[in-house]
Order: C-alpha cells, then sequence, then structure tokens
C-alpha cells in the first residue's frame, strides 16, 4: 500500500459557496500515480465542509436554502459572543456537513455517479483562499 499526501488551494467567495472540486482531486490522484484505492479529501478549517451532489443550479440553490434554515445568519450564537467574528452559522453549518469525505477509485479514476461530483462548501462570511488535503491510500 502507497500513500500520497497532495494539496488543493480553493478560492472562494463565503456565504454558502458551493464548488466542484471533482477534476482537481482526479488531477491529484493522477500525480499521485495510483490505480486502486481511496482518497480521503480533507478542509483545512472549521467553516468549511465537503459532500457529493449533482452540481447543477438549481441544487446548489435547494443547499443554500437548506442551510439557512437550518443554522440562520440571523440569529445569535454562543461562538459570536465570545469572538465577535460574525460567522457562529458558519461553525455550526461546517459542523452539520462534515471536514471530510472518502471515495474510492480504480483503473485510476474516481468512482462517481453519473451526476456526481465533490464539492466543498464554505460557509465563512467573506472571500477566502481555503487549503484542502487530498490523502490517496492504494496501489
Amino acid at each position: 500500500m502507497n500513500i500520497a499526501t497532495l494539496r488543493l488551494t480553493i478560492r472562494t467567495e463565503g456565504h454558502t459557496d458551493v464548488i466542484d472540486i471533482t477534476e482537481k482531486v482526479q488531477a491529484n490522484l493522477e500525480k499521485a500515480g495510483l490505480q486502486e484505492g481511496t482518497v480521503t479529501v480533507f478542509v483545512v478549517g472549521s467553516t468549511g465542509g465537503l459532500s457529493t451532489v449533482e452540481y447543477e443550479p438549481g441544487l446548489v440553490g435547494d443547499l443554500k436554502g437548506l442551510f439557512d434554515r437550518v443554522a440562520p445568519e440571523d440569529i445569535s450564537y454562543g461562538h459570536e459572543e465570545r469572538w465577535h467574528d460574525g460567522n457562529g452559522h458558519s461553525h455550526v453549518r461546517a459542523t452539520l456537513l462534515g471536514p471530510s469525505l472518502t471515495v474510492p477509485f480504480e483503473a485510476g479514476k474516481l468512482i462517481l455517479g453519473t451526476w456526481q461530483q465533490i464539492v466543498f462548501i464554505d460557509f465563512d462570511v467573506r472571500p477566502r483562499s481555503r487549503d484542502l488535503v487530498t490523502q490517496f491510500a492504494g496501489v
């Protein structure tokens, strides 16, 4: 078994910015040179999350609406009372989604459904440069 760890840097707009990173993860798999195994994608930070979705405008809007309903920006959060940084909802949203995702690969290609893409969602309140780690384990 071989392990290869590669990073991605993503520019985001914040405010539940949903970004398709599938091609970037696939490119890192090609750099890693492995054929079969799994990749774990991990968000370095506590206001972003990862998932798989059918990446199309309707669903992207649905996701933003979901997070607005579940963890609205305009209510009180203990985090903001302590730090006064206006992103308590960002931390709650990221916690619900989670910081990592594991995807299998075979014959040097990610195993994803026809309409399934890997997405990074940045919940913070401002544009940022975000670091993601892709760690490949396989042969």
